[in-house]
């Protein structure tokens, strides 16, 4: 078998639109597309011992034991990937259910998808799959535990922190979406300007004044002594000399820190002599050269988490220990205790893994105890000296024991630090008294405090101290979105997507919009090229100055990764015509249609479908949508836009000359078409189909018609305001049109407009491109051959695994094809091409070039007019 790609889907996509986060694998089976399970010897009963737990597939049996019934009656490898692929994430610890698997129009080539909860743990379980499926076909041994262990290191390497994931995870329930900005846990929740930014549990509104304070452990330890508020006695050192004159004035048992630690790094806890002292100071300035000496308090070690000033939860917290039992050494109840289920590697589970070191070798000498020793029955041995959960400590919830004393205290504390998200470390006998009663202190104030002591406590009452994280940050009333309007579809993607945003700006937002020239705000161009997939989406989305996004969707950014939105409030399809079919699996009309499919069924339920009503597949796909649809026509007196418009429905029409809005009988008109610039004078009627798609969408938004109407007026077509869409340059003798069209429906669009035209002689440039069917070079070659009295062959760029020669040949065919009798000429470069045909253009004439480069090809034109606006000449 072979891998031909592994891709990972990101958002709403051709399999799910719910599932966002999907592997594509494309799998060639090769010979064993011919050997199905039942007619592989053996294979069931490996199968069914290396995975015992594939017992609970129930696969498309929907019963218990449902897949391994497949595997039985015979099912093909690709299924059984798909399974495996499944299974082994579930066994690495993260649970994920979703897969497909399905034939591609190649034989023996299928589409394996299944979901994942990290994406580069999926990529590896695809790879992973094929090994081990090709190891039970043969028979052979395979180390499944290394494999299960890989995927549990690359997780931790990449996931999210348990803070940082509850919060997200609230967030997601809230459907609050979320963008993780970069690879660490800096992440943002909502888009645009109503954006929120967290990293761990530091957020966009704390102070960094109270972080500085709360990461300078001595400015702390004043503040809140300044404020009557017990803390423990001592100061910081650096050497012996003031280790000593430390302990003088308090006196022993101690405790050294390093300043700058976290996580109990370098700490020695109840030092009760001046060698241990000393050794104490060496170690804590492993991680920083001053270090906190301060009275050993007895009692046990409380967290207490404050959000927005406002008391949340309370956990004791339980250094890593084991309980001896008179006969197990403590080497053998560590290995016992981490076979508890709740511990796991790294953060996994709602516990660490206890390990072996300097730490626990310290606290196990000081004992005379070694690994090997046995502990009494009863006898807690201790095996860390802070309580942190990361090094396999425990917690109990004692949120609702608390004593209001102390939860003022802690309220208190936060606000005097000034942290909207604060952890207070305590030692105390207990909280149910004020601290002032029980010799209580406070030990530190944490400007992120970890969540997972809260979230799955060993004992007690689990809290979701996220909730209230996302109450501060979208309190009532807060939006986390901003408007989303998607448009796709085969042709006029780009002008629509550029109308609309030239609407959306006239109606006071600042908008952000992708198209296939490049990214901008404001119709500042931010980043130049085909900018029509879900990273330019999500560069838009994360702009803290965009208040409305228009987003051009293309087919193949959905194929690759699926949307870069989770949800849209309009989404737009302009048609569905015959394009890069032969690509992708998309073979037909029915296929594409899918495709664009994504935008529409992705769109809130309160939101609208603009579909084009004279295009058959926009007809059936809004047949079949969860949202509001309504459609565009260019025909007024179709049957079906009369039906809708007996029902009572809102379309939108070209009628009589006007853009219009219809709503069951009555008319709004909101401009003659002639009036429209974009329409050429109401000449191209494609366009006229894009006027109406974006006034049907801004009309839905809840735009004013009178502000619709004196958009639609001021959106000049231009080389600046629309590159490439039917941009006309008029020198003296003769006109240039340059347009981006490149498929056949964009060519008929082209010469309906051309038909309007009066010139002498009718000269087009065109090319072929290599990824497209034989069929369509042909097709466009022979639409060409009709609109143009001479045609000039250009092939230099875009052969995509074709020779020059092959799409010329092709071109050459469509041309013949025709039956017209028209001369052509071919010029391989495209500046050569035009500056031929500009350079030799009679008067009268009109010079088209449908060009894939319209970058280029405007650039040269425009050379030449203003060569002629200066001298006079060309």
């Amino acid at each position: 078998m072979k891998i031909i790609k592994v891709q990972a889907l990101r958002g709403p996509n051709i399999w799910s639109i719910q599932r966002k986060k999907l592997i594509q694998m494309r799998l060639d089976l090769e010979e064993m597309e011919q050997f199905p399970t039942n007619k592989i010897d053996g294979f069931k009963e490996r199968i069914e011992a290396m995975f015992p737990s594939m017992i609970e597939h129930r696969c498309s049996e929907g019963c218990r034991g449902g897949f391994f019934s497949r595997v039985e009656r015979g099912t093909w490898m690709g299924h059984v990937i798909e399974h495996i692929a499944l299974e082994i994430q579930s066994l690495a610890g993260m649970e994920t259910g979703f897969g497909r698997t399905r034939e591609t129009k190649t034989l023996g080539t299928y589409n394996v998808v299944f979901s994942y909860t990290e994406e580069n743990v999926g990529l590896f379980a695809a790879e992973s799959s094929v090994a081990i499926a090709e190891a039970l076909i043969a028979g052979t041994e395979y180390d499944l535990n290394a494999d299960l262990q890989k995927m549990r290191e690359i997780r931790e390497r990449v996931r999210l922190g348990p803070s940082t994931g509850s919060i997200v995870e609230e967030a997601v329930s809230r459907d609050i979406p979320w963008i993780r900005l970069g690879t660490n846990s800096l992440v943002q929740l909502g888009y645009g300007v109503n954006q929120m930014r967290f990293q761990a549990t530091i957020t966009c509104k704390t102070s960094s004044i109270a972080v500085d304070i709360a990461c300078n452990k001595e400015q702390t330890k004043k503040m809140l002594d300044m404020a009557s508020i017990p803390v423990a006695n001592g100061s910081i050192c650096t050497d012996e000399e003031g280790l000593a004159e430390t302990i003088k004035k308090i006196g022993y048992p101690i405790v050294l820190k390093p300043l700058d630690g976290n996580h109990g790094k370098g700490a020695s806890i109840n030092v009760t002599n001046w060698e241990d002292a000393v050794s104490g100071l060496s170690f804590a300035q492993v991680y920083g050269k001053r270090v906190i000496v301060e009275k050993f308090i007895t009692g046990f070690d409380f967290r207490i988490l404050v959000i927005d000033n406002k008391l949340v939860a309370a956990a004791k917290r339980v250094p890593a220990h084991v309980i001896g039992n008179g006969t197990d050494t403590i080497q053998q109840l560590i290995e016992t205790t981490n076979l508890d289920p709740r511990r796991g590697y790294g953060h996994e589970n709602v516990l660490t893994q206890i390990d072996v070191d300097r730490d626990t070798e310290d606290l196990l000498e000081k004992l005379n105890y070694t690994l090997e020793t046995i502990p009494r029955i009863g006898e807690i041995v201790f095996l860390k000296s802070t309580a942190n959960l990361s090094t396999g400590g425990t917690s109990v919830d004692v949120t609702d024991m608390m004593h209001p004393e102390n939860i003022f205290l802690a309220e208190r504390i936060s606000r005097v630090i000034g942290l909207d998200v604060c952890g207070v470390d305590i030692m105390a006998e207990n909280l149910t008294q004020p601290l002032k009663e029980n010799g209580g202190v406070i030990l530190e104030v944490n400007a992120a405090p970890g969540f997972r002591m809260h979230l799955a406590p060993s004992e007690g009452l689990p809290r979701n101290v996220a909730a209230p994280v996302i109450d501060m940050l979208y309190p009532p009333g807060k939006s986390c979105r901003i408007p989303i309007i998607a448009v796709t579809g085969t042709n006029g993607k780009t002008t629509t997507t550029r109308l609309l945003a030239h609407i959306v700006k006239n109606n006071g937002f600042k908008v952000g919009f992708t198209t296939s020239d490049g990214i901008y705000v404001q119709n500042h161009m931010m980043e130049k090229g085909d900018t029509t997939g879900p990273l330019s989406a999500e560069y838009i989305l994360r702009d803290p100055t965009v208040e409305f996004a228009v987003l051009e969707t293309a087919r193949g950014g959905i194929l690759r990764s699926g949307l870069g939105f989770s949800l849209c409030d309009i989404g737009v399809i302009t048609n569905i015509q015959e394009d890069h079919l032969g690509i992708s699996d998309i073979h037909t009309l029915e296929d594409l249609a899918k495709v664009k499919a994504t935008v529409v069924k992705s769109i809130r339920k309160n939101g609208w479908a603009v579909l084009n009503g004279d295009d058959p597949h926009c007809v059936k796909l809004g047949n079949d949508l969860n949202c509001n649809v309504a459609y565009f026509s260019l025909d007024e007196d179709s049957e079906f836009i009369k039906k809708l418009c007996a029902e009572g429905k809102t379309v939108a029409v070209y009628e009589n000359g006007y853009i219009t809005i219809k709503k069951g009988e009555w008319k709004i008109r909101i401009e003659r078409a002639t009036h429209v610039p974009l329409t050429l004078g109401g000449k191209a009627k494609f366009m006229i189909a894009n006027v109406l798609a974006a006034t049907l969408a801004s009309y839905l938004w809840g735009f004013k018609t009178e502000d619709i109407s004196l958009s639609l007026q001021t959106f000049i077509p231009s080389a600046a305001q629309t590159p490439g869409r039917m941009n006309i340059f008029e020198f003296k003798k003769f006109k240039v049109l340059i347009d981006f069209a490149h498929n056949a429906s964009g060519y008929k669009g082209v010469e309906e407009y051309l038909q309007s035209v009066d010139a002498t002689k009718k000269i087009g440039i065109i090319a072929g491109v290599g990824d497209r069917r034989d069929e369509d070079i042909r097709e466009c070659a022979n639409i060409a051959a009709r609109m143009f009295d001479h045609i000039i062959i250009r092939q230099e760029k875009y052969l995509r695994g074709r020779t020059e020669d092959e799409i010329i040949e092709l071109i050459l065919e469509g041309i013949k094809s025709s039956g017209k009798s028209v001369t052509y000429e071919i010029i391989p470069k495209e500046t050569e091409a035009i500056k031929h045909a500009i350079n030799s253009a009679e008067e009268g004439s009109f010079i088209t070039a449908l060009s894939d480069v319209v970058a280029n090809a405007i650039e040269i034109v425009q050379e030449y007019l203003d060569k002629e606006n200066e001298h006079g000449i060309i």
